[in-house]
């Protein structure tokens, strides 16, 4: 089982992001290895027909193994960067992080040696990282961006959601529910069938918590140190990605507020934009927003920004309104 055991300066250091270059980075993983994915199978039938030879200097240096390229997998410079600032930093980083990522790839008994583009990239950094972040690109605009507004907002929705748990409940909130192999006790998070040589005493580097789309069912580390801990995690809500329709009205509160708010409402169980809850229950936007601003005045709904978005999550009233 490995630990992180945190000092107290580390409690106050749990930070929330998300990173668009890694869920490019962790959905081709899921399709290199789609056992137990049953949830992305929808998106699986729908991209892996798509995938092209030009898509090689991305889908080379993820073969399916245990280990990604860190390269890949970026710290976020914010809460909610975008891909094009992550594949700028991708294309200014030095050989010698490309090379010693791939060496560190090929060290990991289910990962194998280099070949193809992955091999092309070790060779010559310089000339391989443009034709990757152009492969990066390309993918990108395949097989994520047409599903990226609603992943965001389940993105961002759960990382509004952590703070908040944060700010309530202090860490024990925050990872009571985040998978079932992490467990927080007594100033350490443990993670279970994880190896014990990789815990470690933070010493005030703290904790990134990034969620993640793709990372589903699973979770992904990166703990060694030296360098900020690292947890990748699946974001909440997520089977409900991919779900056509949405959840029928409560009949007798519907009665009461109306049935477009009482959607509304149903709907609010995990932080939401106006634009997604548009898509969810078939009102327009404008309508959405109207309704919004009735159940805010109503105390029914809050409303927080991330990054450039709002969202509106319902209130404990609402919550008693709708019931269990």
């Amino acid at each position: 089982m490995l630990t992180l055991t945190f000092t107290a300066y580390d409690l106050t250091s749990i930070r929330f992001a998300f990173s668009p270059l890694r869920e490019v980075a962790a959905s081709v993983h899921a399709l290199r290895t789609p056992a137990g994915r049953a949830l992305h199978l929808p998106w699986m039938k729908h991209v892996r027909p798509k995938l092209t030879a030009d898509l090689a200097p991305l889908l080379d240096l993820v073969p399916g193994g245990a280990y990604i390229p860190d390269f890949l997998c970026p710290i976020p410079a914010s809460p909610a960067p975008d891909l094009a600032a992550e594949l700028a930093a991708l294309r200014a980083l030095p050989d010698e992080v490309i090379r010693g990522d791939l060496d560190r790839m090929t060290s990991w008994p289910t990962c194998g040696p280099l070949e193809g583009a992955a091999a092309d990239l070790y060779d010559d950094p310089p000339a391989g990282l443009p034709r990757l972040a152009e492969a990066v690109e390309a993918y990108w605009r395949l097989a994520i961006a047409p599903h990226w507004p609603r992943m965001r907002s389940l993105l961002e929705g759960d990382l509004l959601y952590r703070a908040r748990q944060l700010a309530e409940h202090g860490p024990a909130g925050v990872f009571a529910d985040m998978h079932p192999e992490i467990r927080w006790e007594d100033r350490r998070l443990c993670l279970e069938q994880r190896p014990e040589e990789l815990s470690r005493a933070l010493t005030g580097e703290g904790l990134l918590l990034i969620a993640s789309v793709f990372v589903w069912p699973s979770l992904f580390h990166r703990t060694d140190s030296p360098g900020q801990a690292i947890i990748t995690y699946p974001v909440r809500a997520i089977a409900t990605l991919w779900e056509r329709g949405t959840a029928p009205a409560p009949g007798a509160l519907a009665a009461v507020i109306g049935r477009s708010r009482a959607l509304l409402l149903g709907e609010l169980d995990t932080p939401a934009s106006t634009t997604e809850l548009s898509r969810r229950t078939g009102l327009a936007p404008g309508s959405v927003s109207e309704q919004l601003t009735l159940l805010l005045a109503a105390g029914l709904v809050t409303k927080h920004r991330v990054g450039r978005v709002m969202l509106y999550v319902r209130t404990p009233r609402a919550q008693a309104l709708l019931g269990d």
